[in-house]
């Protein structure tokens, strides 16, 4: 009987290693990859995908057609046992819990995003690690445009046109450089922004950008950069961020409504459940890409800690999670498990690197080669031929450059078909003196204070006088929404760094249909507030002309 490999993870590392032992082993052995999509993305693409130069659908490729005679299953891995060995998955519709079995497995699941250790970045900082996180931040991007080109308000329109990427490695440096040149070429549709109006930063922690290019490189690039008006802040991190605003960690305070994140890599959950060894977050294995301790477990790619030399310590001493380095990897795995399958000895991954490159954007990159250092135009010729070749499909290729040949002879599209839902349920954060809402805006939630205090004040329009009520955690106001679209009639504000439950209106009712204690407590509330009577799963609308009790000032 065939011995069953599985491969988790349909990155570069689990694609590439599913194909290589497809083309080594043959019919050898039975290959299955289990991936939550049916594509593989092309990670080195997505900067240009959120910048617009690249539709969507071709920086993905479907799985089935690139690795033919390799089992494809579309499944969310839930945990593997690694003494029954088998993985248990949630697949289909149903999400019914299957167990898949295995004689070797190997662990290419990549990396995960974790912004929880930087207040407010998590719930306001935009990542880009998947393809929806490039659509997204396009999207986003865009609409600030057209945003800062309707409003009348000076300081929404410093926040808008305001975009702050956090991170200057690789990932940093090459999204920052597409969104100014999506912005550049797009302002010709906004007639009410000024270039000069355009303010684009980089954030970067280390004393430098592209910490793994030679400095010579890494300082071309930055004087590029900056030369293209965008701002690089080094020796900087970032302390907290809200909705409107940045506050670094030398408590400079940045008016900004874009966030982008390319930093926080960590573990995912199903590899940090899986109580293998793991150091700097990830898994580490022997040289031969063996998880010590057990011969039919691997790991590879970005989720794997892989030294190049016997008592590695340094970080140089370990591969880098490239996609240079996740194709060796890829093929020296796919020549040790056919020696590991034929009972023979197994080689050491040894790979010196051939190089790096990083496109800045605007036509210019920067490269290094084999100990040859190139920049500008040239190297940004070589980095998209490289990542063309690197492309998997010839289809694929056709299509991207076919994108890039358009791109170079029209103008960017600045269309957003959908704009990235909202979150109906979401958190979010406030800085002191923060304004959460104004009186005359548009309903759009139900808040619970979780921590901090806000600030209400309303006008009573009998007396005159301006009433003013505090709100802790526990309180909550807004609730006028279940009535129906409303306007605000009061202007909220944090008093101190404050965090919020945000709940939309269809969310909130289904919340109270659902759960008795909350709809009868807001059936009560609202009778005794708004002299209404209202059942979960009702929905009333807002009389016209009403205004709301003065007394009851939170309910706004």
């Amino acid at each position: 009987m065939r011995p069953k490999i599985l491969v988790l993870g349909g990155g570069f590392a689990g694609l590439f290693a599913a194909k290589e032992m497809r083309r080594t082993l043959r019919d050898a052995a039975e290959i299955e990859i289990i991936n939550s999509e049916n594509y593989f993305v092309f990670q080195p693409l997505l900067p240009e995908v959120a910048a617009g130069s690249i539709a969507p659908t071709h920086a993905v490729s479907p799985l089935r057609y690139l690795l033919r005679g390799v089992a494809v299953r579309k499944a969310r891995i839930e945990s593997v046992d690694f003494d029954r060995k088998v993985v248990t998955v949630f697949q289909g519709v149903q999400r019914r819990p299957t167990k898949v079995s295995y004689d070797q497995l190997i662990i290419a699941l990549g990396q995960a995003t974790d912004l929880s250790r930087i207040p407010g970045m998590a719930e306001h900082g935009l990542t880009m690690k998947t393809l929806e996180d490039a659509r997204r931040l396009r999207a986003h991007v865009i609409e600030r445009l057209e945003h800062a080109e309707i409003t009348s308000s000076p300081e929404i329109k410093r926040g808008a046109l305001t975009f702050c990427v956090i991170g200057g490695g690789f990932s940093g440096i090459e999204t920052v450089g597409e969104i100014k040149e999506l912005i550049d070429r797009s302002l010709k549709f906004y007639r009410k922004i000024r270039p000069e109006e355009i303010r684009v930063l980089t954030l970067e922690f280390a004393d430098r950008i592209l910490g793994e290019m030679p400095a010579t490189l890494a300082e071309y690039a930055a004087a590029n950069l900056r030369t293209r008006g965008i701002e690089i802040r080094l020796k900087t991190g970032v302390a907290s961020a809200t909705g409107t605003q940045l506050v670094t960690s030398a408590g400079e305070v940045i008016d900004t409504r874009t966030i982008v994140a390319t930093i926080g890599s960590a573990p995912s959950r199903t590899v940090r459940e899986m109580e293998l060894p793991l150091q700097n977050g990830r898994i580490a294995v022997e040289r031969t890409l063996q998880v010590p301790g057990r011969n039919d477990v691997w790991a590879l790619g970005d989720c794997a800690l892989i030294p190049l030399k016997e008592k590695a310590r340094d970080p140089a001493d370990f591969a880098p999670p490239t996609a240079q380095f996740a194709v060796r990897e890829a093929r020296h795995l796919a020549r040790n498990m056919a020696a590991a399958l034929q009972s023979r000895p197994l080689a050491r991954f040894c790979y010196a690197s051939q190089g790096s490159l990083a496109s800045l954007g605007a036509h210019r990159g920067v490269a290094e080669v084999r100990g040859r250092r190139l920049s500008g135009f040239p190297a940004w010729l070589l980095w998209r031929a490289y990542y063309l070749m690197l492309l998997p499909g010839p289809s694929t290729r056709m299509r991207v450059l076919a994108n890039w040949l358009l791109d170079a002879l029209s103008a960017r599209n600045v269309v957003v078909l959908r704009s990235h839902d909202t979150q109906s349920v979401r958190h979010a954060l406030y800085r002191a003196g923060d304004r959460v809402f104004e009186a005359g805006s548009r309903a759009d939630g139900v808040y619970t204070v979780i921590e901090g205090e806000m600030e209400l004040r309303l006008s009573d329009e009998e007396t005159g006088k301006e009433i003013v009520r505090s709100i802790g955690p526990g309180e909550h106001f807004g609730e006028s929404l279940i009535l129906g679209d409303h306007l605000r009639l009061g202007t909220v504000r944090a008093v101190t760094d404050s965090r919020v439950l945000i709940t939309d209106r269809e969310a909130f009712l289904m919340l109270a249909d659902g759960y008795s204690f909350l709809g009868e407590y807001f059936r009560k509330r609202i009778r005794e507030v708004y002299d209404l009577d209202w059942t979960p799963g009702q929905t009333l609308k807002w009389p016209r002309g009403a205004r709301e009790p003065a007394e009851n000032a939170a309910q706004v």
